[in-house]
């Protein structure tokens, strides 16, 4: 999950992938017997130096971009591509660079935002289009700000989830977060170590995503490791293991979900966070720079990234770098899997928004 400081009903007919199909998608071939998502298609692409794996919804209209952030998958994104295609609009959602099937470059340096934000402009450039609304959530947020911001001709609207936008902070974030938790267990702290936090995961891809993919209100057993200091373990003992999945999430999601960290692991979704300290570095353009698009913010009410703000709080935050900020949707009861929690909720603050553009 991405974090403030910087800054359930199931498709018809949803299945999970069969795990045989994993690697067979080709480019042009869209499988659609086979997918877990009716009226959504998959498909190889090349963009901006790598292959990306996108997921596919309406064939025309205007384009909207979904980006997902971590630890999630265009999968994330299974009850937006449907209801956004069948009102009109052409919807795209990528595994982003490091998740599912799009190539994982080994470089850490290949995941920082120039990488990331050049990924999104290939992807339009691969499919023929001059502009498109970007939407993001969670890091896939962190992705569609810096889009707008470093290739603002290409974006015509942006919905951020989860994540809001303040401006460019005069300090690193890293050194900030290093200052503030000293010895103690911060999970952004721990992804910055070498290779430590991806063979946690990838020893048991079902134990983390299960801990993480919960609403707020769900019940846990209390977490094996409560000491705070890093020293004493890594992320999974820390967060409490469920007691049951939450309503919006089937174990056939789930299934897939691990299928897909399974097979690609968890380093490059980890390699983002290792780009904070490197983003603030290579960004200093963005000092000052507004976001000139219409922008539209949507999270749940109970999500931990925004810390309990409230709508005033945030459009207080966003305001002065965002002057087009057309409005903030806290979505009640639901926590940080706003889109997948409340998909109904979600869908129809995003289509109020592309409808107004």
């Amino acid at each position: 999950m991405a974090v403030l400081a910087v800054c359930a009903v199931r498709c018809a007919g949803s299945e999970p992938v069969p795990a045989d199909m994993v690697g067979r998608v080709q480019e042009g071939i869209p499988l659609e017997d086979e997918m877990p998502v009716a009226g959504v298609t998959l498909r190889l692409i090349e963009a901006n130096g790598i292959q990306m794996r996108i997921a596919e919804a309406g064939q025309v209209g205007p384009m909207v971009l979904l980006v997902h952030g971590w630890p999630e998958s265009w999968y994330s994104w299974r009850h937006q591509l449907p209801a956004l295609a069948g009102a009109g609009y052409r919807v795209v959602a990528p595994d982003m660079r490091g998740y599912g099937e799009t190539d994982a470059p080994s470089a850490v340096e290949d995941y920082d935002i120039v990488h990331l934000t050049g990924d999104m402009v290939g992807l339009l450039d691969a499919l023929g289009e001059e502009q498109a609304v970007i939407v993001g959530h969670d890091w896939g947020a962190l992705v569609a700000w810096n889009s707008v911001l470093l290739h603002p001709t290409r974006f015509s609207g942006l919905v951020a989830m989860s994540v809001p936008y303040g401006g460019r902070s005069a300090q690193s974030p890293v050194e900030g977060w290093r200052a503030r938790f000293g010895d103690n267990f911060y999970y952004i702290l721990y992804h910055q170590e070498p290779g430590i936090a991806e063979a946690e995961y990838d020893a048991d891809p079902r134990e983390l995503l299960r801990r993480l993919y919960l609403s707020p209100d769900s019940p846990r057993d209390p977490p094996e490791v409560t000491d705070p200091l890093r020293a004493a373990g890594g992320w999974i003992p820390r967060l409490g293991a469920p007691r049951s999945l939450p309503p919006w999430l089937t174990e056939a999601d789930l299934d897939y979900y691990v299928s897909q960290f399974a097979a690609a692991g968890f380093r490059g979704g980890v390699n983002y966070y290792r780009n904070f300290h490197r983003n603030w570095e290579i960004t200093p353009q963005l000092d000052g720079v507004e976001v000139a698009v219409p922008t539209q913010f949507i999270a749940g009410e109970r999500d931990v990234v925004i810390g309990g703000a409230t709508a005033e709080d945030l459009l207080a935050l966003m305001s002065p770098v965002v002057p087009d900020l057309r409005g903030v949707a806290l979505l009640p009861g639901a926590g940080h899997w706003v889109q997948q929690e409340l998909p109904e909720d979600t869908n129809a603050a995003i289509l109020n928004f592309l409808d107004g553009l």
